[in-house]
């Protein structure tokens, strides 16, 4: 096995400080074992060897896993340190798991071993066996191992925190010669007395901030704070050099106005025995990387002398006076400062502490900023204006289409294509996919492993990732060449599925991407991609539902030639209803308009609507009136709600319908006579030819399922091109608008002469519909026609045998006039059945009537409210024959009732 081999290799003294104590006591407890203990740097190349005994070494040795040589998982395949490294966690490998042959008789377990202020990834620790030897708790050992050395290295940093406090506090008492006098004692400051403030842990916490900013910028040595109570206070910076060589800084705090500074209840002895108030020190907060919490000592000692009686303090790396503060010995209280430690430490550490508020911050703002809305879309532009600047320079976002659509997401793999819904970055001139491209990245880039394997990927160096350079060498070469320098790449993970992709890559941010960052845009990302998954769970059950409510709703206009028509509807925003609208031609050229509304929004009020539309449309097929019509309507909704027990699932509870409206008009071209009635539904306008509007004076009636009130009835006559409008209440009536006020604006909108029925819709959504409507809205605008006197004939019969020759000859000179010559011998036909039976059958007097409509329409009345009865007469009947014969020569036949008796009708097809 061929691997690049480096001599010489070796840790830097901090780290082999923590852990030789822990390599030591690792190796002796495998003294009994033959077990190898093997510590590498970060980039896998192994530097030390423990333990193991002779055979094992000797077998590690025929395949170079030794000291100085390479054992990344790119040049040695699966092993326990190369894939620890790769995927940046402990790892436990056994026999014919690893990739190489020459490996498969080994069984190893490693962990990486991470500085816990950075984060980064500074060794990795690996414990290899013979496979027989194996044992799954290889893996806990060297995990706890790792995080033992972890430990170390956090107790390395307080230490130095300590020698650097140290270094501060001799510099200050010590002198050097150069004519700074001695520094004298440090008064204490009481927790009580007429002179001692508090500063509150507002105050605490803006100064805590602001120090730890000072504290990572070497450039800066002076901050001033404005706090509360009119008071300022000044941050001071001094370098620091402890015995050992330790360098840091050290940052005072001095309380300048206002009442001076009191530490509550926070006293220690001095080394002279008088107790002394303890120093405000804070400790750099830990990354989120660190795997176990540790708590940093805080350095005890006295703070240093206020202005008004201590010598200038030394700064240790070169000591000079401090100058003195302006009000020095003047006793006021209004400009003393008390100075103190506020914070010691390095300025790397400081760094790291100021990094991680930053992005505990951004945490916290993602929280607040993305998933606002349910689309997912949006979702994904959020992710993105969040992390652009504050955390990357380029952020991009690409989702397969059936995650846009609401759909369940196929598996995704690296060559899946997807599509860019989100890009987010500093400059415009960036050369990238843009939003909407179609996106298919080739294998061999991050963001196609990524989706492979679930896992994220950091590419610190693009210009050596010659996997991402692949995907499109001409555009990603302009894209290094603009300053794109690194890449962090995120599935989009939710509830077990990755959902798709995001991108993260920094151009205008010297710093490259680090270990820390990683968790970062993970934590990042994993919010993003519950609140996509949630979108699109969302999208689904609109869509689904709307898809339901739309193939209930009418699909076009239904051939009738009463009214000239125009409909919308438009769902609410919280989702589909149960608005639904209908035009349902009927005998005698006449035609039915319905508007309807059920109470509440989703599945549920969608699948009733479409029960109610079914019912009137049965109902008017009975030729009933408005009236009769909303009576059994009513009757139906009635015996629907509540659903039996039995029928129910368990969880599931029907909830019934909980309220439903309706208005039923029923329009006559031949008389221009409308007739209406409605059930708790909204009173429907009538535009006259000049403009003039006017509302119907409609009984009212109870809403539908209440059951005991009649409906009343209303008769109008309109004149040909008016407008009967009719709506549901979310048109007029909403949260911020009363229905009058809605009616008053309807009417005022409506007001004009002359306009097309598509041209009124439109006008009066656009002047009554909020922005984001709340509940769903139907409108539905006819304007009548009338049909003339050359379409209709119409005769007066007696009950008498002799008029049946008459009306056949009436009906032939008729349908002459109308060059309707084809239909004459079918249509004299059905005639003088229809009068044969009426004058046999039924009382009063007859009527028979001849439409020219889109068929012809015969129709023969008269005042029985006897149905005729189609039946199939035996060969031996002399009658029973009549409606047969008219019920083969016609298209359609029926009955309805009037006010007077029945009407028998027929259509007959043009030719």
């Amino acid at each position: 096995m061929l691997l690049p081999y480096t001599p010489g290799l070796e840790l830097d003294d901090r780290l082999m400080r923590a852990i030789e104590p822990v390599l030591k006591d690792l190796t002796a407890s495998f003294s009994n074992m033959s077990m190898m203990v093997a510590l590498c740097d970060a980039q896998a190349r192994m530097v030390q060897r423990h333990g193991g005994g002779r055979r094992l070494l000797q077998r590690l040795d025929e395949i170079n896993f030794a000291p100085g040589f390479d054992a990344s998982e790119r040049v040695a395949g699966t092993n326990g340190v190369g894939t620890a490294l790769a995927g940046r966690g402990p790892i436990y490998l056994a026999g014919r798991e690893h990739f190489s042959d020459c490996l498969q008789p080994f069984s190893c377990a490693g962990a990486p071993i991470r500085d816990p202020l950075s984060g980064r990834i500074e060794a990795v620790l690996d414990l290899t066996c013979l496979r027989g030897d194996s044992d799954p708790a290889m893996l806990r050992l060297v995990r706890e191992a790792a995080r033992d050395i972890e430990t170390r290295l956090l107790e390395q940093a307080t230490e130095r925190e300590r020698a650097l406090l140290a270094a501060y506090r001799r510099a200050c008492h010590d002198t050097d010669g150069s004519g700074v006098r001695p520094q004298h004692s440090p008064r204490a400051l009481s927790s009580s007395g007429p002179e001692s403030g508090r500063l509150g842990r507002i105050d605490l916490a803006v100064l805590r901030e602001k120090a730890e900013e000072l504290l990572a910028t070497p450039q800066r040595t002076l901050d001033t704070v404005a706090l509360s109570g009119g008071r300022e206070a000044t941050l001071l910076r001094h370098a620091v050099t402890g015995a050992a060589g330790e360098t840091g800084a050290v940052v005072e705090v001095r309380l300048l106005g206002g009442p001076s500074l009191r530490h509550v209840g926070l006293t220690a002895p001095t080394e002279s025995g008088r107790p002394t108030a303890t120093p405000l020190t804070a400790v750099p907060a830990t990354p989120a990387s660190v795997q176990r919490r540790h708590v940093l000592p805080r350095a005890v000692g006295p703070p240093p002398p206020s202005a008004a009686t201590a010598a200038p303090a030394l700064d240790v790396v070169g000591p000079q006076p401090r100058p003195r503060a302006a009000t020095e010995g003047n006793g006021s209280d209004s400009g003393s400062a008390d100075g103190w430690v506020l914070l010691v430490g390095e300025p790397g550490v400081g760094r790291l502490a100021v990094l991680a508020r930053k992005r505990l911050e951004l945490l916290h703002d993602a929280s607040v900023c993305i998933g606002t809305t349910l689309q997912v879309t949006r979702t994904a532009e959020e992710l993105a204006e969040v992390t652009v600047p504050r955390f990357a320079d380029l952020v991009v976002v690409d989702l397969p289409d059936s995650v846009l659509l609401g759909d369940e997401p196929e598996p995704l793999g690296g060559q899946t294509p997807l599509r860019r819904v989100a890009l987010g970055t500093v400059r415009e001139e960036l050369p990238v996919y843009g939003v909407g491209d179609p996106v298919q990245y080739v294998p061999s880039t991050p963001q196609a492993h990524c989706l492979e394997t679930g896992q994220p990927v950091l590419e610190p160096v693009l210009a050596d990732a010659e996997g991402w350079i692949a995907q499109e060498p001409a555009r990603f070469g302009r894209a290094l060449s603009v300053g794109i320098h690194s890449l962090i790449t995120v599935p989009l993970r939710a509830r077990g599925t990755i959902l798709g992709v995001a991108s993260f890559y920094r151009s205008e941010k010297p710093a490259p991407f680090e270990d820390d960052d990683l968790s970062l845009a993970q934590e990042l990302v994993g919010r993003a991609a519950i609140c996509i998954d949630n979108a699109r769970r969302y999208t689904r059950e609109h869509n689904t539902a709307l898809a339901l409510q739309r193939s209930l709703l009418p699909r076009g206009r239904p051939e009738q030639n009463a009214v000239e028509a125009a409909y919308r509807y438009l769902p609410a925003q919280a989702g589909v209803g149960g608005d639904w609208f209908d035009i349902i031609p009927l005998s005698g050229a006449r035609v039915a308009l319905v508007v309807g509304d059920v109470v509440g929004h989703g599945l549920h009020a969608a699948a009733t609507m479409g029960r109610l539309r079914t019912a009137v449309h049965n109902f008017s097929a009975l030729e009933l009136q408005p009236d009769e019509l909303l009576t059994q309507l009513d009757d139906l909704v009635g015996g629907l709600d509540p659903a039996e027990p039995w029928s129910v699932e368990p969880g599931y509870p029907d909830p019934g319908i909980v309220g439903a409206t309706c208005l039923y008009a029923v329009y006559d071209p031949v008389s221009r006579r409308c007739t209406l009635a409605r059930a708790g539904h909204p009173q429907p306008a009538v535009v006259e030819p000049d403009g003039s509007v006017e509302f119907v004076d409609l009984p009212s009636g109870p809403p539908l399922g209440l059951g005991g009130m009649p409906f009343g009835t209303a008769e109008l006559e309109l004149a040909e091109g008016s407008q009967l409008v009719l709506y549901t209440d979310g048109l007029v009536e909403d949260r911020c608008r009363d229905i009058d006020a809605g009616l008053h604006k309807l009417r005022a909108v409506l007001a004009s002469a002359g306009r097309e029925p598509e041209d009124t819709c439109d006008a009066v959504l656009d002047a009554l519909l909020p922005a984001r409507p709340a509940d769903d809205v139907a409108l539905l605008v006819a304007r009548t026609r009338a049909m003339g006197s050359d379409q209709v004939a119409q005769w007066d019969l007696p009950s008498e045998p002799a008029v049946v020759s008459r009306s056949r000859g009436a009906v032939t000179a008729q349908l002459t006039a109308w060059g309707l010559d084809e239909l004459a011998f079918a249509t004299e036909l059905v005639a003088s059945e229809l009068v044969t039976n009426a004058i046999r059958h039924a009382v009063g007097p007859i009527r028979l009537r001849l439409l020219r409509d889109r068929a012809l329409i015969c129709e023969v009345s008269d005042g029985s409210s006897t149905l005729p009865r189609l039946r199939r007469a035996r060969s031996e009947d002399e009658g029973g024959r009549g409606l047969f014969l008219v019920a083969q020569l016609t298209e359609r036949w029926g009955t309805r009732y009037t006010g007077e008796g029945k009407t028998i009708w027929t259509e007959l097809p043009l030719p």
